[in-house]
């Protein structure tokens, strides 16, 4: 299994795209664990109503916002994966991401792999 690990603070505009990001992935033995950084819009609530209709989403609550590595490492601690991946909440993955890299990563006795990434803008247009 992979443990996704995504940190969230005021992401509402983003966050479902990330999240379906990862439902969409073609390697489907994956937890996404989101840490809430006490967000003050309605990030919280987005990410419950994926949390709620899939197991495979876990969502935790800071109660009080300590910044994005303290999220990522409770995120961390709370993982049950062989890997971990990073994804930030405002970043989309290719729906073939975690297929590849772990394929890689097996067929190269890896403990690390790392991608390339294409900048995009608000409305997921490529940028040059």
């Amino acid at each position: 299994m992979v443990s996704v690990i995504t940190p969230s603070y005021n992401s509402e505009q983003f966050i479902a795209i990330t999240i379906r990001s990862v439902i969409n992935q073609t390697y489907k033995d994956w937890e996404l664990i989101i840490v809430d950084d006490a967000s003050t819009d309605d990030t919280y609530r987005i990410i419950s109503e994926f949390s709620n209709k899939d197991t495979r989403i876990k969502l935790i609550k800071q109660p009080k916002n300590l910044g994005t590595g303290v999220a990522r490492n409770t995120a961390i601690k709370a993982a049950k994966g062989s890997y971990i991946a990073f994804l930030d909440s405002d970043d989309v993955w290719k729906p073939t991401k975690l297929e590849a890299q772990l394929k890689y990563m097996k067929s190269n006795n890896a403990s690390v792999c790392f991608s390339s990434y294409e900048l995009i803008n608000e409305q997921g247009e490529a940028l040059n």
